[in-house]
């Protein structure tokens, strides 16, 4: 009886090519390999040919799902071709890190711990992923020198790169182990090197010990079964405590009275790019698309790339010629020699592109970056493996839809007039409802209410979770974002939350859960007496009442809440608008805005005259703030509810020596806020104002200019600028006239008379001084 026990670095090509040569130089009757053995019912999957990495196994808690963890993998992943190995051969085939039963149990009683003492209760999530043994290839930062022991124990790979003379354990990895051209003696070396690391260190920590007893205790099962020949596969940190296997007792001991949680497991689709470590993932590799590369390419590696290289350049309209590529290629190969290279590595691929195909430009290199080096390929799972009913209604509903699962970015501009492009808004909006944010709704500019919605969509791997998560609600998107809504609704704090709510729930179509939202609205309205809450409120419904038809929605149900709640605002707004001070009276500008919102979207005449109605008596209310008083005079001279006479008599009267500077500023503010363009054309308005700056005192207009420069503060330069030449020719204006008054406008007229001949002569015109 022998055990072979192989160190490893996840997710490395030429570590994985090693295994697998090992691995069939060894021919083993079982294989051990560090992972989750609670997933061993779906591990046949495997072998499917409907599984194409990159994959992740996904263990969760099903009454808890957000207690749940990934592992990934993909091709070039040693694990995946040890447990490849075994299972195409129909060698037994087992995990045996510690049980993830174990695990979630003691997060989940610590994180019951921690609420219990804390006075409002925090929800636990997930980590974005978990690997087997990730403490022991977790990645530093290149050049991180390593001089302490934790340091050696989290990453020892970059303790054996700085002995070597590097500062980058990534470039030290690659040259030592990618370009390896003999690995016989691979795996002793790691073993050799870890057990010099660890001769005087502990375990890091109780979950460590765990998981290195655990594992001792499943290789010491397979030998007492009798296996001749038995493989084990970890992380290479663990190596040495698992080739010591004597103290039996001592680790059943640890192992015992561990707690315990139900757990399921499942394989999901994942993404090149959740396996960098620039997603946070602590095992994750620099360019997982590069290590592809090597492991799918058999020769000519260097012009494959710089081909690839170049299709990508030219797909983004960048001229790339042959020449250029051929050129490429060669000075990879030229570094590799200078550099005493086997083969020309990702820094000397790298260089050649940037130099040779990108013209010394980094702009381009970024782009290869993104889509080369790394990639956004995403894995596929076959349809049989374990799914919750929610994920297969999901599935279901994409197959019919047309609208597959991607890791890159796709557009979808959806006409609401067409059946299916409807069904993908609902499914999308539905989908947001359960905390799904596969889509994201772009603003294009277009106004509310057309028949158009564009949607950027991208899955991500972490949807799986959440799908889960949600199916506690039901086993199909409606009712299960149905219950989602209901539940919302029992919960919301304000009324504006309900008609939000309720917006949302019509955009997703969800007929039962809008019955019950109607039903919350009208018993919170009849009891609300907050009126800028009111207001606040509308513009969810004024968006169903005015383009629920365009889904095929009802929006009729929602008219007589719409009424209800203008009656109430058109009542209570000008005693609410009493007595405000500055914050107050910006909240209550905010909030009269969003009811005039959902008043021009209405277009109903019967509540835009009582609203106007109800602007006009807070505008002209004295112990209204003056901001809310300027504010209702600019919406009813925007809406034509007002003429330039009686906003300059306005003007005048609020702008005179009378009122108070810094009531009759807030006024000014109220009134200038929003467009610049309607205020050119009021000529009354600037006089007065032009005016009243002139007669402030010089402390007065130092206190108030901050207060004034933010009322023209969202107005364009060129806006500004252009009122300030209008104040000046209307003073000039005025001046002009003025003078004209004085003299009685004799002279005017008579120098009138001595030019009209000259110009008629000028234009051609008889002069006839009888009709002047």
């Amino acid at each position: 009886m022998t055990t072979h026990i192989f160190g490893i670095r996840h997710h490395g090509p030429g570590c994985a090519r090693a295994l697998r040569e090992a691995l069939e130089r060894l021919e083993p009757d079982i294989v051990l390999v560090e992972g989750p053995p609670d997933a061993h019912s779906v591990l046949p999957l495997l072998t499917d040919p409907a599984m194409k990495p990159p994959v992740a196994l996904l263990i969760y808690a099903p009454d808890a799902p957000a207690h749940a963890v990934y592992y990934p993998f993909t091709t070039f992943s040693p694990e995946w071709q040890a447990m490849s190995y075994a299972l195409t051969r129909n060698i037994p085939a087992r995990f045996i890190d510690l049980p993830q039963t174990v695990r979630l149990a003691q997060e989940m009683t610590a994180s019951k711990d921690e609420t219990s003492e804390m006075p409002v209760a925090a929800e636990v999530k997930a980590g974005p992923e978990m690997l087997p043994a990730a403490d022991a290839v977790a990645e530093a930062t290149p050049g991180t020198p390593s001089t302490d022991a934790p340091a050696v124990r989290d990453d020892p790979l970059a303790m054996l790169a700085e002995a070597a003379g590097y500062s980058d354990h990534e470039l030290w990895w690659e040259r030592q182990i990618e370009q390896r051209q003999n690995a016989n003696d691979l795996f002793d070396g790691i073993l050799e090197a870890m057990t010099a690391l660890r001769a005087d260190l502990t375990p890091k920590d109780e979950e460590e010990a765990l998981r290195e007893a655990h594992m001792r205790q499943g290789i010491r099962a397979a030998e007492g079964e009798g296996y001749a020949r038995i493989a084990v596969v970890c992380g290479a940190w663990h190596t040495p405590a698992l080739a010591q296997r004597d103290d039996a007792k001592g680790d059943a001991a640890l192992l015992s009275k561990l707690p315990r949680t139900k757990v399921s497991a499942t394989w999901i689709p994942w993404t090149n790019s959740r396996l960098s470590w620039r997603s946070g993932y602590g095992a994750g590799v620099g360019s997982p698309g590069w290590y592809e590369h090597l492991w799918t390419t058999t020769d000519r590696m260097g012009t494959r790339w710089m081909s690839r290289a170049a299709q990508l350049l030219r797909s983004e309209g960048l001229d790339v010629s042959s020449a250029s590529v051929i050129e490429a290629v060669r000075l990879t190969e030229a570094l590799a020699a200078l550099r005493d290279l086997p083969m020309p590595g990702l820094d000397e691929m790298h260089e050649a592109t940037l130099t040779v195909l990108c013209n010394g430009d980094e702009a381009p290199m970024t782009l290869i970056r993104e889509k080369l080096e790394i990639g956004e390929h995403m894995g596929e799972v076959p349809p049989e493996t374990p799914a919750v009913p929610l994920q297969r209604d999901l599935e279901a509903r994409q197959r019919r839809l047309r609208m597959p699962a991607s890791a890159d970015y796709k557009d979808y501009d959806l006409d609401l007039r067409n059946d299916n492009d409807r069904a993908r808004s609902k499914l999308l909006h539905a989908l947001r409802l359960l905390n799904i944010p596969w889509g994201e709704q772009e603003h294009t500019g277009r106004a509310l209410g057309t028949f158009h919605e564009v949607w950027r969509l991208q899955w991500q791997p972490e949807f799986a979770v959440a799908i889960i998560e949600a199916n506690v609600w039901g086993n199909t998107i409606e009712t299960a974002a149905t219950a989602a809504v209901r539940d919302a609704a029992a919960k919301a704090d304000h009324l504006a939350e309900l008609t939000e709510l309720l917006d949302r729930a019509m955009l997703a179509d969800l007929p039962g859960a809008v019955d019950d939202m109607l039903v919350h609205i009208q018993a919170r309205a009849a009891v609300s007496a907050d009126v800028r809450r009111l207001m606040d409120a509308m513009p969810p419904l004024a968006r169903v009442a005015r383009y629920g038809d365009v889904r095929g929605a009802r929006a009729e149900r929602v008219l007589p809440v719409v009424d209800n709640l203008y009656a109430r605002i058109v009542v209570g707004l000008p005693l609410a608008c009493a007595s405000l001070d500055d914050d107050a009276a910006s909240e209550m500008v905010e909030s009269i805005e969003r009811a005039q919102q959902a008043m021009d979207m209405l277009q109903r005449d019967d509540l835009r005259l009582a609203w106007q109605g109800a602007l006009r008596a807070v505008m002209e209310r004295d112990g209204a703030h003056g901001l809310v008083r300027g504010r209702c005079c600019r919406l009813l001279l925007e809406k034509g509810a007002m003429d330039e006479e009686e906003l300059r008599r306005l003007a005048g009267l609020t702008l005179s020596p009378a009122v108070p500077a810094p009531e009759a500023a807030a006024w000014v503010v109220g009134v200038l806020r929003g467009g610049a363009q309607m205020m050119m054309v009021q000529d009354g308005l600037w006089l007065a104002l032009d005016g009243w700056l002139a007669a402030l005192d010089g402390e007065t207009f130092v206190a108030l200019l901050p207060l004034l420069r933010r009322a023209f503060a969202d107005f364009e330069v060129p806006a500004r600028r252009t009122m300030g030449e209008k104040v000046k020719n209307l003073h000039h204006a005025a001046t002009a006239a003025m003078a004209t008054e004085a003299a009685g406008g004799t002279v005017a007229e008579e120098r009138a008379r001595r030019v009209l001949p000259v110009l008629a002569q000028v234009l051609g015109v008889t002069y006839d001084d009888t009709n002047h």
